[in-house]
């Protein structure tokens, strides 16, 4: 995994429901449940500190305790500390609708370190940047 960045982890469905985050490390094939992914559990709703790369899964339900409505979705850790939206599903298969996904998501090369570029600093020019790098002697 890549370095430690802030990201905000979502809360998805409703607070007094089940909801749960989770750093996806493993995926087991052979199951078709939520115990098929194996990995750090996270807090949801909140800041937390997580590996640029990562694949991280977040499950929430609404509705009644009866009749629960399942949402789950994944994410990937971006190196500015945004999460890119990569597969999400509903319904109790949530977790065999998900599963290809994210064994595809590991399995990707990991992403190439980038630096946490500002704003103001992407204003700038090629070439401007350039010539700041050569007044200071970088090549």
């Amino acid at each position: 995994m890549g370095p430690i960045v802030a990201v905000e982890v979502p809360l998805i469905g409703d607070e007094r429901r089940k909801n749960w985050a989770k750093v996806v490390e493993a995926v087991d094939d052979a199951s078709t449940t939520g115990w098929a992914y194996e990995g750090t559990f996270v807090a949801v709703g909140g800041i937390q500190d997580l590996p640029v790369g990562a694949v991280l899964l977040v499950y929430g339900e609404r509705g009644s305790r009866g009749n629960p409505q399942i949402e789950a979705r994944v994410f990937v850790v971006g190196g500015d500390g945004t999460l890119s939206l990569e597969a999400t599903a509903r319904g109790r298969a949530w977790a065999r609708t998900l599963r290809d996904r994210v064994v595809e998501l590991l399995e990707a090369p990991a992403p190439a370190a980038t630096l946490p570029w500002t704003p103001e600093l992407r204003a700038y020019s090629d070439e401007a940047i350039l010539e700041e790098a050569r007044r200071r002697g970088l090549r």
